[in-house]
């Protein structure tokens, strides 16, 4: 079975075969950037992560950034996965593997892929925080 390029998907993502697919002779540098539920967010505790999408635009969406991404950075290949659904700490939210013939391409387009996904995706990110709230979170804002 043929792993897709983009996707979106209610279940844990794999960072290894993503690798393993973008392996290419004229590569010289693969980059796997794996974005993780982590335990903390301004001075709060934070218990688990949840994402919602609308989906069909969402993908959409990933796959013109990946195109852009391919020409951009003269990338060999390009993978976007991305996580709905309840994310627990440090699993993997997003995965992105970008393979070029040098490593600085793939480094920047790892780093702008992950700002354009936060501007223009139709993910949503949840927190809930271990003393029992919740708060949505905002893409752009968050460093």
């Amino acid at each position: 079975m043929m792993i897709p390029y983009v996707a979106v998907m209610n279940s844990p993502l794999d960072a290894i075969a993503l690798r393993a697919e973008a392996r290419d002779p004229r590569a010289g540098s693969v980059v796997v950037f794996e974005g993780c539920a982590r335990n903390h967010h301004d001075d709060k505790a934070v218990e688990l992560l949840a994402y919602e999408a609308f989906e069909s635009m969402a993908v959409s969406e990933l796959e013109k950034l990946r195109s852009e991404a391919m020409e951009r950075f003269s990338l060999t290949q390009c993978f976007i996965h991305h996580r709905t659904g309840i994310v627990p700490l440090c699993e993997a939210a997003v995965v992105v593997v970008c393979a070029s013939a040098h490593r600085k391409e793939s480094f920047e387009a790892v780093g702008w892929i992950m700002d354009i996904i936060k501007e223009r995706v139709p993910i949503w990110k949840r927190e809930r925080y271990k003393e029992g709230s919740e708060s949505w979170v905002e893409g752009e804002l968050r460093h």
